[in-house]
């Protein structure tokens, strides 16, 4: 999941220009997706991701271990392992999006919170894209358990994460 947690801090972090929906409405007058969604966050973010994934699959190639644990790979071709890795990536920032957009169209501010939808958008949106376009691999290393424990430790990291943001002055929310 490193290549899904990583994009949405960096977006934040490095983001800030035009936004995606280029300030454009929709016929309920409210903004696409907001100002927080950039094509420079999103860029950032994602080729963030994606090196950190390539990272990952060459810790697993080298046979090393990290923090005790071994890390499966991506796949065993470098065009599956790509399109895994973006995917993965690409995918939790389309989520995170997805659900700006739900959140603009139920009339919430950007930056209100939306609890467990906040934590877990990012995860939807990866795992959608990663099922679409990596069925097998998906298949293979998401077993339920997984499933379970992310869907669990993920929210935890979230809100760690963000209130780290908001100290550092990165987010104006800690949520």
């Amino acid at each position: 999941m490193v290549p899904a947690y990583i994009p949405s801090p960096f977006a934040a972090l490095l983001g800030g220009g035009r936004p995606i929906d280029g300030k454009r409405t929709m016929g309920d007058g409210r903004r696409i997706l907001g100002d927080g969604k950039t094509i420079r966050g999103f860029v950032a973010g994602s080729l963030i991701g994606i090196l950190a994934g390539i990272l990952q699959t060459w810790i697993a190639f080298t046979q090393r271990e990290f923090m005790g644990i071994r890390l499966p790979p991506f796949g065993f071709t470098i065009p599956d392992v790509i399109i895994t890795i973006a995917a993965l990536s690409i995918g939790s920032l389309l989520g995170d999006m997805a659900m700006s957009f739900v959140k603009r169209r139920i009339n919430l501010k950007r930056g209100a919170p939306l609890p467990v939808a906040d934590q877990l958008d990012f995860v939807a949106g990866a795992w959608l894209l990663t099922y679409l376009v990596a069925t097998q691999w998906f298949v293979a290393n998401f077993t339920l358990n997984i499933i379970i424990v992310l869907l669990i430790l993920t929210p935890l990291l979230h809100i760690g994460t963000n209130i780290i943001g908001y100290v550092l002055g990165i987010k104006k929310e800690p949520w």
